[in-house]
């Protein structure tokens, strides 16, 4: 077991190096947010025109907010020495863990991010260089600073700076921690004054939690600390300081065990395997067990619960329930403290932060909330005491509470005005953040028995791509593909997945299967001309065929496929085989892709099939395409594109997409769509209300339908280009199973997200028909 471990870690460590290597080293880029396109531009953004931001910012500073980044840049600090779970590596060594800080910041809330390492062991050296920074940011983050210095660092920057200063390991855990008691308690109707909270370490996080509880109405009486040296009580010696003191007992009591008996919590930042299971008997009843040491907890999960089955547990490892995670509040706490010009972060908002999560546990899961989770929805009890770090309403739900309690507690310098407007506004950005295939992949891991063929299996992208689905726990792979070649590329690409042992494989040369594909390909088009010879051709030399006849008859859920040859080629084979669902026309199949750029997520169709749709194929396949759209939780808004805007022409194309727009108002009287119109006017309501002011479409259109397949596709593969951007797809739709045929320049990246499409479609196909069965 420990040699796979080893090799397995290996294999991590291997592709880390790889990531942060490629395309360009490191995870980071500046990007300028105004044109520089010609000398005027460069004029404005330097010099002379530079100087009119500068008098202005030198007479009210406050507008430093208006006119330059500062009051969205936050600086992510560290010395190195408490990296991880790597020590003191110093602090160039630590620059990879402060870029990894950065892009959360901004995947999750938006928030620009420079990484600063400084050379500075002592205390008095950080504070110095750090507070001289002030000019530049909107708010420090200090990570990875050991522990007591830590607390002696933030306590000067935050009496010297104006501006939110935030150690993250202190304060980030222990918010989340206090949601989980809250909770915890909540359920096991206990009183937060009255409990005993035994603590397993008394680092920077345990003592932040300590202290954070005993905000919310801990007694510092009923808290007993330990650390490596034991219990801390009065006259020990060993690493004892200032910030220990509070907790410190007058006792003869010296371990764990000696205090372990009738505690109601168990704090665990400590190390592997410290809490043994016979010291559960001993806690009070329906006890809250915090294992957080990382990657190995104080107590594993199923050990704690097989001795005392009563217990409510959490860990700080993603693969368990109730996962402890900073990234859970430190990029909200810093949206809202940002958006209001908080001076500090202040108990209030820590306090309001934690609030505002035990909250969300305790909410009734909207729609939008449901997608975001896998499988069943989850709701409030033992095993959902905090929510999911990938909850799209934890930003709706904590930057607003942090900006409320700054104005509140007198330190937003400007506050929120209008708090409607603001939640609507981080409600865009959730939408465009990137994170949008986190409820399908959150999906598919809970399908995750569901088993997706792909028909290219001896690309390198599909068993690079049939890795990751095998470890993330997406779906069962298999693979077409003759084995000698699969095993030497495997090897090759320095993979580790097996055929047999973590894949299925189906050799077009030699599978048992082949003479009941041959039946079955006979059976579906012998009266479309083909022959028993010409299946047994088909079957042996058409990986698509294959894949299609595997899906058909119930040999797999879900097909992957296209990753050569022509899109009409396999289209063909897919409709013949697979056909279409019921209510859908065999001709009315269509592509729908998605591109995530920085703007946000925009869908396209139809992109891949259809050369020239009347406007009833065009209705349908908005319907269809809008359907798909709900799947990841987006309320769809189609707009109608033609040269025309709203009757400025009549050609042929624009009567089409006024057809189909009238057609649309009968099949889908409730979808929010609107045309034909001009690309301009989908994208922009107002260039749309001064055009066309009664528009039945609001707001930005997230669906572009096309006239037609080379407008649909040339703009596809132009945006794509222009934007940088990341394509989803072609999502087919219309078919009977989920069959998606990608095309040759997808990415192993491409195939990954499509698999976990085409498992959750399968799940849905496979729930919608249980009443029946």
């Amino acid at each position: 077991m420990s040699g796979e471990i080893k090799q397995k870690r290996s294999d991590l460590e291997e592709a880390a190096l790889f990531f942060h290597k490629y395309p360009i080293p490191g995870k980071l880029e500046i990007q300028a947010t105004k044109p520089l396109g010609n000398q005027r531009d460069l004029a404005l953004a330097y010099s002379p025109g530079v100087a009119a931001p500068c008098l202005e910012i030198h007479d009210n500073p406050a507008l430093a907010a208006e006119y330059t980044a500062r009051a969205n840049l936050v600086g992510v600090v560290s010395n190195g020495s408490a990296v991880l779970g790597l020590g003191n590596i110093g602090p160039l060594a630590s620059k990879p863990v402060m870029e990894g800080k950065a892009v959360l910041f901004k995947k999750f809330a938006g928030i620009d991010v420079f990484d600063i390492e400084i050379d500075a062991p002592e205390i008095d050296t950080m504070v110095g260089t750090v507070a001289a920074l002030e000019p530049t940011f909107g708010g420090i983050n200090l990570e990875d600073i050991k522990a007591p210095e830590c607390f002696e660092v933030e306590e000067q920057l935050k009496a010297r700076m104006k501006i939110p200063v935030f150690h993250d390991d202190q304060h980030g855990t222990a918010i989340i921690v206090a949601a989980a008691v809250t909770n915890a308690l909540e359920l096991s109707g206990k009183d937060l004054a009255k409990v005993k909270i035994v603590s397993s370490g008394a680092g920077a996080a345990a003592l932040a939690c300590l202290n954070l509880l005993v905000s919310l109405g801990a007694s510092i009486e009923n808290i007993w600390v330990t650390d490596r040296f034991g219990v801390a009580y009065k006259g020990r010696a060993e690493e004892m300081d200032r910030w220990k003191d509070p907790y410190v007992k007058d006792t003869d009591k010296r371990t764990l065990a000696d205090v372990i008996e009738g505690a109601d919590v168990f704090l665990g930042l400590s190390a592997a395997g410290v809490l043994k299971p016979e010291l559960l008997a001993g806690m009070a009843k329906h006890p809250l067990i915090l294992a957080l040491a990382n990657p190995t907890p104080e107590i594993m999960p199923e050990e704690a619960r097989a001795a005392r089955p009563d217990a409510m547990i959490c860990t700080g490892r993603s693969d368990f329930p109730n996962q402890v995670n900073n990234v859970l509040c430190f990029p909200y706490i810093f949206r809202g403290a940002l958006d209001c010009g908080a001076s500090a972060i202040n108990e209030e908002m820590k306090l309001a932060a934690v609030r505002a999560i035990a909250g969300l546990a305790r909410e009734e899961p909207s729609d939008v909330a449901a997608r975001a989770y896998s499988g069943e929805t989850p709701t409030f009890g033992p095993t959902y005491l905090i929510p999911s770090p990938f909850d799209p309403r934890l930003i709706l739900r904590i930057a607003p509470a942090v900006a409320k309690a700054a104005a509140d507690s007198g330190v937003a310098t400007r506050p929120i005005a209008d708090m409607e407007a603001y939640v609507d506004r981080l409600t865009r950005f959730v939408f465009r953040s990137g994170l949008i295939m986190k409820p399908i992949f959150s999906k598919a891991k809970a399908a995750a028995s569901k088993r997706v063929i792909y028909a290219n299996g001896e690309d390198e992208r599909v068993l690079r791509a049939a890795q990751v689905v095998i470890e993330e726990g997406i779906a069962q792979p298999i693979l077409i593909g003759r084995p000698h070649v699969i095993e030497i590329r495997s090897k090759r690409y320095g993979l580790r997945i097996k055929a047999g042992t973590d894949f299925e494989l189906i050799n077009p040369e030699d599978d048992p299967r082949y003479r009941h594909y041959v039946d079955e390909l006979v059976e579906i088009a012998g009266h479309r001309g083909i022959t028993p010879e010409g299946a047994r051709t088909m079957v042996r030399t058409d990986n698509t065929v294959i894949a299609a006849l595997a899906l058909r008859r119930g040999d797999a859920d879900a097909m992957i496929g296209g990753l050569e040859g022509r899109f009409e080629r396999h289209l063909r084979n897919v409709r013949l085989i697979i056909g279409t669902r019921p209510g859908v026309r065999d001709k009315d199949l269509s592509a729908l892709s998605m591109l995530i750029s920085q703007r946000g997520v925009t869908f396209f169709t139809d992109t891949y099939v259809t050369v020239d749709p009347s406007a009833q194929e065009i209705a349908e396949m908005t319907v269809l395409a809008a359907e798909e759209i709900r799947r990841f939780g987006i309320h769809p808004k189609a707009a109608l594109l033609s040269h025309s805007d709203f009757g400025s022409r009549d050609s042929p194309s624009a009567l089409k997409m006024r057809e189909a727009a009238e057609i649309l108002k009968r099949l889908a009287p409730d979808l929010d769509c609107d045309g034909e119109m001009h690309g301009d006017s989908a994208l922009s309501e107002a260039q749309r209300q001064r055009v066309y002011p009664h528009s039945k479409l609001k707001g930005e259109a997230n669906l572009l339908v096309f006239p037609n397949l080379d407008s649909a596709n040339i703009t596809l593969s132009t945006a794509k280009q222009m934007m940088d951007a990341l394509h989803v797809g072609p999502i087919l739709l219309g078919t009977k199973k989920p069959a998606h045929i990608l095309t040759p320049s997808v990415t192993s990246r491409g195939i990954v997200n499509m698999s976990a499409l085409a498992v959750t479609e399968a799940s849905q196909q496979a729930k919608a028909v249980l009443p029946e069965a």
